[in-house]
């Protein structure tokens, strides 16, 4: 064998070559970090968002293999969603939706009803309906976070789903297998939701973090995407929580 067939020890195949992702809320921040990521690990990409717009501009950054423009929190459009997707699909990812924050006893029960259907009965809605379409090994992922994990004021919604979706995703893991479900709990990631929720307080925010997390940096949204997609690839990974903040839960608040 000549020097030059010898392959690289750098070159391997791409990880998800051949296979289909579904990001729900992929137009931004991780979602869409996460479709880029896998499109070049070889899999076709399929996203969804609710601003149409954004959505299309998405899909030709990465080159996505089609788009769906609706709500995630409606049950009625992701079992549509679902339904008419062609096909079996590999790996679903959600990281629809926003933290509810907020003192919890100065919500209408009407409110607090919404925010945990918009989270928690999503969940169960995304696997009711893709565990059907997902191939034996494959894996849904769910987002959750790790700062509400210390109780504080205006926390206890978030706190609250904080503790329950992994739970949920355990059993889920039993319920759906061989498909495999997983959650990924971030702490602050620098994306476009986190600029909206802090406004004019992003950058102090920031700078705090570059001081006091262990590693030095803030995290975003390609550290994310990266455990992603070992979740995805990684078949022996299921009904289990991982954590990615930086150390953040090891620094006071």
């Amino acid at each position: 064998m000549s020097p030059s067939s010898i392959p690289s020890p750098t070159q391997r195949p791409p990880d998800l070559l051949g296979q289909t992702v579904v990001v729900l809320g992929g137009s931004a921040g991780i979602g869409l970090e996460t479709a880029r990521r896998a499109r070049a690990e070889g899999a076709r990409v399929v996203l969804t968002g609710r601003d149409p717009e954004r959505l299309r501009r998405a899909a030709i950054e990465i080159g996505a293999a089609s788009t769906a423009a609706f709500d995630a929190t409606d049950p009625g459009a992701v079992e549509r969603f679902f339904g008419e997707l062609p096909g079996p699909i590999d790996h679903v990812m959600v990281t629809a939706g926003r933290p509810p924050y907020g003192r919890v006893l100065g919500m209408d029960v009407a409110q607090v009803r919404r925010l945990l259907d918009d989270h928690l009965v999503m969940a169960i809605q995304v696997a009711r309906h893709a565990a059907g379409k997902v191939r034996p090994g494959g894996a849904l992922l769910f987002m959750s976070g790790t700062g509400a994990r210390r109780p504080a004021i205006g926390l206890a919604l978030t706190a609250t789903l904080t503790a329950a979706l992994p739970a949920l995703v355990a059993n889920l893991a039993l319920e759906i297998a061989p498909v495999r479900v997983n959650v990924i709990a971030a702490g602050f990631v620098d994306t476009p939701l986190s600029a909206d929720l802090l406004g004019d307080q992003l950058e102090s925010r920031r700078a705090q973090l570059r001081e006091t997390l262990p590693i030095r940096r803030v995290v975003g949204p390609a550290d994310v995407a990266a455990l992603a997609i070992h979740l995805m690839v990684n078949g022996a990974l299921t009904g289990a929580t991982y954590d990615v903040d930086g150390g953040q839960q090891l620094v006071p608040a």
